[in-house]
């Protein structure tokens, strides 16, 4: 009997009903994910590695089945029907399970490795862990961790989902452009490279992942296996310190933060590919928006204390010893570089115009106690600065930014607060580049507001919580130093507002007013749509 549809919606009202390939694909899926769990209990494996293919390959196999059959068959166009009707992209019991879950995983992953078949040293490794044994032996040459079966998995995931990412958005070159590129350096610089280091007996090193964000590459055990590999480790070290103060800020002066944060980024990759369904979670309002910049600039603070503390720590140990590098050196850059930016802030305030005073002064207080409490350890020959062992700071650092906020938080929270929870709140490196972004970037989104209809699409899935309507609608370029660039606010406007560029700088006294406006783009409509009303040019 054929079902009568009474409904007089104009979109479908039954946009979240699945096929019947689509279920298979998704049961193929998830008997891929069963058949990891079944391996929890088992002291042993039989046939490991055919059984660690099957798994992998039915995961795979059921997310490339599903997103083909979902978005394959149909116009290429915005594909982001049903998402407030969907019980797991709309904060409903579906989301609540899937983070109950995800935040649960991170929990035995970070704190209760056991569980996972993590053995004492020596033992044999057992469950999934013993399940990862041959792929683990087979790139590095060592057994499984239970950080190798993450790697692995958050590998899967972005490959997998990326690709499900870039049949949806396949209309729009940028995104499928840029999400082949964050598969590429997940696969190649954060998984593979790394391991076959490990095969090499070289020191594990992600080429990509810097300081702040890589908080313990200025520890002592990692600086010490760096000098002790000789010429290569090294490179790596410098390399490392020339992707911190040489060549994150000169790509950030041309394209923005979003060469890092949408491009490269592990982190981000893995929001914008397994977090794309979340993105319209992000809180949007002014209240979010104050409560990050307080506390994601908080955390940088806390990653830059910590880190000058135990470089400070480590110059004075046995293991330093006959190092270039001082403290009175280290104090010196401290003062240079700390005292740089302390001075831009206090003698030419007109280039963070828009920081309140109250700001300003703040920052430049923390800038001045920093350099303070250097010198005074220095000069009284201290083994510690600001009054506090290093290595417990560098723990509780660990403990609750590299542990429970980007990992337990920020992914296990994908469907309850979006997913760049991690990227807007707590990312150190996000909050440089930001910086870097607002004030010396030539990078932004230009908009034409004379074409803009108010639809809100591009406000609704910002991950990031930016209100982009409200810049469109007033014809104002948008220069966000939480934007990443992802590009998705102009992949889903029907009309073409909005668009990403790399304009002059706006320091530049030939690049326009003082938005840093860039030629082309400013609306030519002489009405401006604003949040008190229309007004008149």
């Amino acid at each position: 009997m054929s079902h009568s549809d009474h409904s007089l919606s104009i979109a479908a009202p039954h946009s979240g009903t699945l096929d019947g390939p689509q279920k298979a694909t998704l049961a193929l899926a998830a008997l891929g994910v069963l058949a990891l769990l079944v391996s929890l209990p088992m002291d042993t494996i039989p046939h490991a590695g055919l059984w660690l293919t099957g798994a992998l390959l039915a995961i795979v196999v059921g997310v490339l089945g599903y997103a083909w059959r979902s978005y394959a068959h149909h116009p290429a166009g915005i594909k982001n029907n049903g998402v407030w009707h969907s019980s797991l992209t709309s904060r409903g019991a579906m989301a609540l399970v899937v983070g109950v879950l995800l935040t649960g995983f991170y929990v035995v992953l970070y704190f209760y490795p056991q569980y996972l078949g993590l053995a004492a040293e020596g033992k044999a490794k057992t469950g999934i862990i013993a399940l990862f044994n041959p792929l683990s032996m087979l790139l590095s040459g060592n057994p499984a961790s239970q950080w190798f079966v993450y790697g692995t998995l958050y590998t899967v995931a972005i490959l997998s989902m990326g690709t499900k990412f870039i049949l949806k958005y396949r209309h729009n070159k940028y995104e499928v452009v840029r999400t082949l590129s964050v598969m590429f350096f997940q696969l190649g610089f954060a998984f593979l490279i790394p391991e076959l280091l490990a095969r090499l007996s070289l020191p594990y090193n992600d080429f990509k992942n810097m300081w702040p964000l890589n908080y313990s590459f200025f520890d002592d055990w990692n600086v010490k296996g760096l000098l002790d590999a000789g010429g290569f480790g090294l490179f790596m070290l410098l390399f490392g310190v020339a992707m911190i103060f040489l060549i994150s800020p000169i790509l950030t002066y041309f394209y923005g933060k979003r060469w890092y944060c949408s491009w490269v980024c592990g982190c981000g990759g893995l929001a914008e590919t397994a977090g794309d369904p979340f993105r319209q979670l992000s809180d949007k309002s002014e209240k979010a928006w104050k409560v990050e910049r307080w506390v994601i600039h908080s955390v940088l603070v806390f990653a830059v204390v910590m880190t000058a503390a135990l470089i400070y720590s480590y110059l004075g140990g046995d293991s330093a010893k006959g190092f270039w590098l001082t403290r009175g050196m280290l104090l010196g850059i401290i003062v240079l570089v700390l005292g740089g930016v302390g001075a831009v802030l206090l003698i030419r305030p007109g280039m963070v115009k828009e920081l309140n005073n109250k700001v300003r002064y703040g920052a430049i207080a923390i800038l001045a106690a920093i350099i303070g409490f250097t010198a005074y350890a220095y000069i009284t020959g201290g083994s510690d600065i600001f009054f506090v062992e290093s290595y417990p700071l560098r723990k509780t650092y660990g403990f609750a930014i590299g542990a429970i906020f980007s990992g337990v938080v920020g992914v296990g929270f994908y469907p309850l607060m979006g997913s760049r929870v991690w990227c807007r709140f707590g990312c150190p490196m996000a909050a440089v580049l930001g910086m870097q972004q607002r004030f010396f970037s030539r990078f932004r989104i230009t908009t034409n507001g004379g074409q803009c209809i108010s639809c809100g699409n591009c406000s609704t899935y910002c991950e990031m919580g930016i209100d982009v309507r409200s810049y469109a609608q007033r014809g104002e370029n948008i220069v966000r130093s939480s934007c990443v660039g992802c590009g998705i606010c102009a992949a889903v406007c029907p009309r073409g507002v909005l668009k990403l560029e790399n304009g002059p700088s706006p320091l530049n006294p030939l690049s326009g007013s003082a938005r840093g406006l860039v030629s082309g783009r400013v609306s030519s409509d002489p009405i401006a749509i604003g949040k008190t009303g229309a007004t008149l040019r």
